[in-house]
Formats: C-alpha cells, sequence, structure tokens
C-alpha cells in the first residue's frame, strides 16, 4: 500500500520563491509507487492552498486555487482537513515531508504542528529549527564546542537606538570590513558588506528591515565551503562542496539568478586536513544543536592560515537543481529518489 505523503512548500517567508523551486525538483524524487502525494501550497499572505500538480507551481497559477487544505493538529484524527464551502474531507497522512525555508518555514514554528499533528515528519525538529534559523543563537550553541567561528558582535534592540553604539562595539572589536545579517532570515537577505562606518549604519537599517535581532561578523578572507549532513539514527557527512560566488560574496542574487556563480565538490586545492576537519565539525554541531535528518553545515578555510571557520547551518536546505545539498548527497550515490527514501525514512526513525 502506498504510504500517503503531505509536501508542504511556499510560505510566508522571503525565501518562499525558492522554496517554489525546490518542491518541483523534491516532487520529481518521489517514487509514485510508493507514494501518493498531497501538495499543499502556503501563499506570501499565509493562505493554505491544495494544488494537484508541479505544473501549476512551476507557472505560479496554484495560488489562484480554491481548495484549502489545512494540518489538523487533533492526534487522533493525524491529516489534512480539505475545507469545502459548506463542509470539509479528512485526507489521513503519514509522512509529511516540508520544503519550506526562511520564517515559518525553518525556525521551529511549522515543525510545533508537525509534533502536536503526531504525523511523523522529514527535518529537524523545534529546538534544532529555532536554534539554527537564529544566527546569534547558533553562535552561543558554538562557542560552547570550541570550534573557531568569525569574532561578532550583536544588536538586538527593537529598533535604531543601539545604532552609534553598536557602531562603537564593532569598531572596538571587529573593525572593518565586516557583515552585516539578520540573525533570523534566509538565502542571505538583508546581508550586506560594510567597510566604513557610513556603510555600517546604513548595512544595520537595512538588516533591521528583516529582523530586529542583527549579527555584525568580521571577515573571513578564504574559501566558502558546505557539507551535508544525513541521517536520523546513523549519520553520514559528505564530501564539502566550494561555493565559487560570481558576486563579491555569496549574497540572494549570486545564488539563484546569477549563471556564472557555480559550485566544485571536493575542491582539490584545499587540503585533506582541512576537509576532514570540515567534516567531523559539521557532524558536531549538528549533535550539539540536536539536528535530526538533514542539515547543510557552511564553513570558511582561512587562505593564510588554512584553518576552518564555521559560517552557519541550515536546516532545511534548498532543493533546487543548483542546490549544493542534493548535489553533495548524490555525490554520496545517492539519486534524488534515494535520497528522498532516506529522508522519509529518518522521519519515521525518530518517531
Amino acid at each position: 500500500m502506498k504510504k500517503q505523503a503531505a509536501v508542504i512548500f511556499g510560505g510566508v517567508s522571503s525565501e518562499h520563491e525558492v522554496s517554489c523551486v525546490s518542491v518541483v525538483n523534491v516532487v520529481s524524487g518521489f517514487d509514485k509507487d510508493k507514494y501518493e502525494l498531497t501538495l499543499i501550497g502556503i501563499t506570501k499572505e499565509g493562505r493554505w492552498v491544495l494544488t494537484d500538480s508541479t505544473v501549476s507551481i512551476e507557472d505560479g497559477t496554484w495560488k489562484n486555487g480554491t481548495q484549502t487544505a489545512i494540518l489538523s493538529p487533533d492526534r487522533s484524527r493525524p491529516g489534512v482537513l480539505v475545507l469545502g464551502e459548506d463542509t470539509y474531507t479528512y485526507k489521513k497522512i503519514d509522512v509529511i515531508f516540508p520544503v519550506l525555508h526562511g520564517r515559518f518555514g525553518e525556525d521551529g514554528t511549522i515543525q510545533g504542528l508537525f509534533e502536536m499533528s503526531g504525523i511523523p515528519y522529514v527535518g529537524c525538529g523545534v529546538l534544532s529549527s529555532a536554534v539554527s534559523m537564529d544566527k546569534i543563537s547558533t553562535k552561543i550553541f558554538v562557542d560552547q564546542l570550541g570550534i573557531r567561528q568569525a569574532g561578532y558582535v550583536t544588536d538586538i534592540a527593537k529598533d535604531l537606538s543601539e545604532l552609534e553604539h553598536t557602531v562603537e562595539q564593532v569598531e572596538e572589536k571587529l573593525g572593518y570590513p565586516v557583515f552585516v545579517k539578520p540573525s533570523n532570515a534566509g538565502s542571505s537577505c538583508g546581508v550586506s558588506k560594510a567597510c566604513d562606518r557610513e556603510e555600517l549604519k546604513r548595512a544595520l537599517q537595512l538588516a533591521k528591515e528583516h529582523d530586529t535581532r542583527v549579527l555584525i561578523e568580521e571577515m573571513i578572507c578564504g574559501h566558502e565551503v558546505e557539507c551535508a549532513v544525513l541521517g536520523g539514527n546513523d549519520l553520514r557527512a559528505s564530501k564539502i562542496g566550494e561555493v565559487q560566488a560570481a558576486a563579491e560574496f555569496y549574497d540572494y542574487e549570486a545564488k539563484y539568478h546569477n549563471a556564472e556563480s557555480k559550485t566544485v565538490i571536493d575542491p582539490p586545492e584545499i587540503p585533506a586536513e582541512a576537509k576532514e576537519m570540515v567534516r567531523e565539525n559539521a557532524v558536531r554541531i549538528f549533535k550539539a544543536v540536536s539536528g535530526f535528518g538533514l542539515s547543510r553545515v557552511d564553513f570558511f578555510i582561512e587562505n593564510d592560515t588554512n584553518e576552518v571557520v564555521f559560517n552557519e547551518i541550515n536546516t532545511l536546505p534548498g532543493f533546487t537543481n543548483i542546490s549544493m545539498y542534493p548535489m553533495l548527497c548524490n555525490d554520496m550515490g545517492l539519486s534524488i529518489s534515494e535520497l528522498i527514501d532516506r529522508l522519509i525514512e529518518t522521519a519515521f526513525e525518530r518517531e
């Protein structure tokens, strides 16, 4: 008998469009002899919509759908309620595969709903999702491991009232240039580089538009590399992949709209010891934040020293055809279909 799988995509975050591209790739990987899919899109306004094909996702017409489909938190009836004009139908769901990036998708909020429903789901849980999505919280966790990461200053004021103090702290502790990042945003949204005081002030203002909590980090000159972690009770770490950004740094535009950005798996110019340190630290960090299922862990290999410097962890990495996570898993010998199967296995392992 086929498993009933709900695939949820879209969302209200700034990464809505990336999710809509990722989900097409994910759906293509499902073995239709094993799974019957229920596709649920969340519009930017937060409306849950039932759709029946990836064609409607690709052309965007799914957003005009009239059938509302919501996940029931009632554990006695684990499934989806499809609402009609005067009535509803119920559909049992065996497993959930979220393809959601950013706020309300990988920050622990929707994972809490999954937990309430009692339905097994792919990916990290509430704690690991929340900690990993919030860059400042991740910094605090990794500090306890003794793993090197970029020096940083935080600004957690709800407005720009601490701007001058933050600038002073940055100049005293870090110097220029620095990177300014919203603490809770993904795909490099709201991230900018500042080389002097005026640029720093503008960068802080931009970051505050995305999140009141802002992280300011020293610039690390080196190779930007990523490692895929996969598994539940039995973890695997991939080889490392190097991001070769077309832009000065790997921002949203460079990731998704610049064809000259590319990735290289197991780059030969990086020393073997550094590669192994990345893989070891990726697993240590994944475990420290209570990760489960999958994550992509990002590092720098510093130019002058070849030291490994932790950057960030992404608990629901992109699944587009140019995304690093499925590429690294493919290098481990897993086709997209085999990767989907393995991820669903981890959902049941957690139970």
